[in-house]
């Protein structure tokens, strides 16, 4: 009888990894609503509705499951939605796109960007971001090997500086990110604006990355405002991602399902990365965005439902020491904190939300060097009740 040799321990020991992304931590959002949780403030922080969505939209999905549509449907998105995006578009701004080949469904506006970057951007490639930006621009870039050029909008009015634009295109500038309406800060792009972009853009091969998730929250159209999409200029669509969220629109933000529209030989190259990083998105959810989207009434009447909360937010923050700031579109409110407190912005959020019960999100988070100029911003996308609550508490200030 032979005796075995016990075996010698092994060692359970992980690996130590050099990381991506040394520069990204715990987001702010999440830091700000855990804060919001622990003191049971009023989370105005984090970009989401608090009221249901239209119980319509979810009969229709759960129409689609009872139906069978419970299985994998085309990688570029279930044929009735793409043609119901493509119909909108042409609709909305003029734009005709073919629903087959440059229509792509996507997993929310998030993938929609990371994978519109890592199918364009090559390893030192240099890609613009206007800052203050939302947060997965910068890691976007940096993921696919290419360089962020961070150019600044114009402290304050938030307005594009289209000289500090122009000189920042080089030789390896492949692409550039904007966003129009803007988060954090609630501006709106114009029909200028747009021009000028295309007039700068025109001579060279720099693509355009649209972030449009905001694209039916433009207000005062009493005063010619509107919602300029890309797709409305020529020069513009022709070298552009065009990016929007149903999420957004449709007050259903954990859904996660947005779409890309892009030039077929664009869209080639979108859906090559598309279907390795996702493959595909929710196929109950897609048939029942369709099946709701033949009523166009509810993104046509977004406008003025937000902007009835905004006026309703505004009015309420006019008694404090707030200095308000415009709100073009988006859900955001933007305030100058200076007459209020001394603090930074980081600072200043965190003892608004545990000393006065309102959670707010620091501008300085958009910045990639935290530039504070003591802004912060509100999100009114919430109750009625929840937004006369955050007024009852701000109005201490």
């Amino acid at each position: 009888m032979t005796t075995e040799t016990p075996a010698a321990p092994v060692s359970a020991r992980t690996p130590t990894l050099q990381t991506k992304l040394p520069a990204v931590g715990t987001t702010i959002f999440t830091v700000m609503s855990a804060l919001a949780a622990e003191h049971n403030a009023v989370n105005l922080g984090q970009g989401f509705p608090d009221f249901e969505c239209d119980p319509a939209l979810v009969a229709a999905v759960t129409d689609a499951m009872t139906r069978g549509l419970n299985q994998y449907p085309p990688m570029t998105g279930v044929p009735v939605l793409r043609q119901a995006v493509a119909d909108k578009l042409l609709k909305l701004h003029g734009r005709s796109y073919d629903a087959n080949s440059e229509i792509t469904i996507t997993a929310g506006a998030t993938q929609a960007i990371i994978t519109a970057i890592l199918a364009v951007v090559h390893a030192g490639d240099e890609v613009i971001v206007l800052e203050p930006c939302y947060d997965s621009y910068v890691p976007n870039i940096e993921l696919a090997g290419g360089v962020a050029v961070r150019v600044p909008l114009t402290p304050g009015s938030f307005r594009p500086d289209f000289d500090l634009i122009a000189g920042a295109i080089t030789a390896k500038t492949r692409a550039i990110i904007i966003n129009s309406p803007h988060n954090p800060s609630a501006t709106a792009w114009t029909h200028s604006d747009m021009l000028r972009l295309q007039e700068i853009l025109a001579p060279t091969d720099v693509l355009l990355v649209s972030d449009e998730v905001y694209e039916h929250m433009v207000f005062d159209a009493e005063q010619g405002r509107q919602h300029e999409s890309a797709a409305r200029f020529p020069g513009l669509a022709a070298r552009a991602f065009i990016v929007s969220s149903f999420g957004k629109t449709y007050h259903v933000t954990g859904w996660k399902v947005g779409y890309v529209a892009a030039p077929a030989a664009l869209t080639a190259e979108f859906r090559k990365v598309h279907q390795f990083n996702v493959f595909t998105v929710n196929t109950p959810v897609q048939h029942g965005l369709a099946a709701y989207m033949a009523d166009a009434s509810p993104y046509l009447g977004l406008p003025a439902f937000y902007q009835r909360k905004r006026d309703l937010f505004r009015a309420g923050l006019a008694g404090t020491r707030f200095k308000l700031m415009p709100s073009e579109g988006s859900y955001f409110q933007c305030v100058d904190i200076s007459g209020v407190s001394d603090l930074n912005e980081a600072d200043f959020c965190k003892w608004l939300t545990t000393e006065i019960g309102v959670a707010a999100i620091p501008l300085s988070a958009f910045y990639g060097h935290g530039f504070d100029q003591r802004v912060v911003r509100f999100c009114f996308a919430k109750k009625d009740e929840t937004l006369n609550l955050a007024l009852e508490r701000l109005s201490r200030l």
